[in-house]
């Protein structure tokens, strides 16, 4: 907190998900998950990413100033499926980065993760069906949110760190079996 006037930095990306993805190893960010339980809306108890989360309201990251992009999809040789979307703040370093390489996505229009203003407040939506993973390209105060130690457990084989793509995946591979 101290080295960087309180906010977390964007780091490159590692290389788990799909071979030869465009951000892999190259896009700078910070990773978050998107994953919520079903019965709360709220973060699940137990948590691959760490003993401690830090908890951020969604329109602090994603809102209409914001682009959103598809990074990429894959699994790693289970049932679970991932999917990896970048928020760039408009005009940002990381925005034109993406620009360059990724599809962009409708904010209030897709599958993975939306946005849209009802009777003037943000509402937002993400997908239930797979584990959603965003980075956001630029730093975060980290006074905008919370960080406190998870209350489950550590689920380590869940990790995706340096996880590489299940090449023989009928699901997540577009030229397998079609």
């Amino acid at each position: 907190r101290e080295h960087h006037g309180n906010a977390m930095q964007p780091s490159v990306k590692d290389n788990s998900g799909s071979h030869g993805s465009p951000i892999s190893g190259k896009l700078e960010g910070i990773f978050f998950s998107c994953n919520t339980e079903f019965n709360t809306g709220k973060p699940p108890q137990d948590s691959p990413y760490g003993r401690y989360r830090f908890e951020i309201a969604a329109e602090k990251l994603f809102n209409p100033n914001t682009n959103l992009y598809f990074g990429d999809f894959y699994c790693m040789y289970t049932a679970y499926h991932y999917v990896i979307l970048v928020i760039a703040p408009v005009g940002s370093p990381g925005d034109e980065f993406c620009k360059q390489r990724l599809p962009q996505l409708n904010i209030k229009d897709n599958k993975f993760l939306t946005c849209d203003e009802e009777d003037g407040v943000m509402v937002y939506h993400h997908a239930q069906d797979v584990i959603l993973e965003v980075i956001y390209t630029d730093p975060v105060d980290l006074s905008l949110g919370t960080v406190a130690e998870i209350t489950g457990h550590q689920l380590m084989s869940l990790s995706t760190a340096n996880a590489k793509k299940d090449p023989s995946c009928k699901t997540c591979n577009i030229s397998v079996g079609r």
